[in-house]
């Protein structure tokens, strides 16, 4: 199937540990940019990850409702659909749920996944993001706690977030100081917590100077050596092999080859993609409009070209150049022709 089993997506991310690469995983917030991710990773040979925040069911809902959960099941519905006629797998993730977003966004999910599973199908994502960032790290784990027996009861994999990636994404702005750099301690807390695997799977994003947005070079201080300094702290600890962790880059718009080749190789299997796709699409939307203004206008009582101002005329440039930035996306990663469909 196109969009991937829970077993499915659990060995495509154990297949990236091995082989040393990461899936992209990109935001969308309609099925244009749906359509985009599917056409890019078709054209890479690349399986991936299209997840949707908030921000983005919001969207999906409708602009002039507030209706998130009913948003993120129809992207769901509507993606796992159309990913039918590409070639790739796919998996579908719920991306940055804060606290005071889990009544009406996550949890509701999880319960339409359990009656999904109840009806014999699957559940409707196959993983989910709770955002403890902006609470204290015991609180954190605690909900961690909570969500963890929640996703592994639909047979999905949670993502949490120990530290605090800065910027802002969708309204969730994430403070700058010491919390850019998630410590040892914290990430020993909670694997004393969560275990390693066996009370339910788990990825984490884990902070490393990371920060939403692009940035001129120098401004964002990566340390991505920081994520292989704490994954030996923690196979020393709790006696694993190498790498006990699957790990999750957030923030990594504008990274640098270098920098994203070492978070690769400290364990990251995820790496989230949002700025930069964005960036793509309008910017060709603007070429478009600009190039083509006689067109797209009624200029001086003239009629404008009904086939240059068709939504699909524009759309469709946009999809492509988005999904050029998505073949990028799968390049940098090395998920490139490794799809395993």
């Amino acid at each position: 199937m196109p969009v991937a089993t829970p077993d499915q997506y659990a060995e495509l991310l154990d297949k990236a540990k091995r082989g040393g690469f990461a899936y992209p995983a990109f935001n969308v917030s309609s099925s244009q940019t749906i359509n985009a991710v599917l056409q890019g990773l078709t054209e890479a040979g690349s399986d991936g990850i299209i997840q949707v925040t908030t921000g983005g069911a919001d969207y999906f809902a409708g602009h002039t409702v507030k209706a998130r959960a009913t948003g993120a099941i129809a992207f769901a519905k509507y993606a796992t659909e159309v990913a039918k006629s590409y070639p790739v797998t796919v998996a579908l993730h719920t991306d940055h749920c804060p606290k005071p977003a889990l009544d009406d966004f996550v949890l509701p999910l999880i319960a339409a996944s359990a009656d999904e599973i109840k009806a014999g199908r699957g559940p409707l994502f196959q993983s989910h993001m709770w955002d403890g960032s902006a609470v204290p790290l015991d609180e954190n784990i605690a909900i961690s706690e909570d969500m963890l027996k929640r996703t592994k009861a639909i047979n999905a994999i949670l993502e949490i977030e120990v530290g605090v990636v800065g910027g802002e994404e969708d309204g969730i702005k994430g403070d700058g100081g010491d919390a850019l750099y998630t410590t040892l301690d914290d990430v020993t807390k909670v694997v004393e917590a969560l275990g390693l695997g066996e009370k339910g799977r788990y990825i984490a994003a884990l902070t490393f100077g990371n920060v939403h947005g692009v940035y001129k070079p120098g401004n964002v201080k990566l340390r991505p050596e920081l994520l292989g300094e704490i994954q030996t702290g923690i196979a020393a600890t709790f006696g694993t092999a190498a790498k006990p962790l699957d790990l999750v880059f957030h923030g990594g718009s504008g990274s640098s080859a270098a920098e994203i080749a070492e978070a690769v190789a400290n364990g990251v299997v995820k790496m989230n993609i949002d700025t930069d796709t964005q960036y793509a699409f309008t910017r060709s939307i603007a070429g478009y409009m600009l190039t083509n203004y006689d067109g797209v206008l009624k200029v001086d009582g003239e009629v404008g070209d009904k086939k240059r101002y068709d939504p699909r005329a524009w759309g469709k440039v946009a999809e492509t150049a988005m999904a050029k930035r998505v073949i990028e996306a799968t390049q940098e990663l090395g998920s490139y022709g490794k799809s395993a469909s």
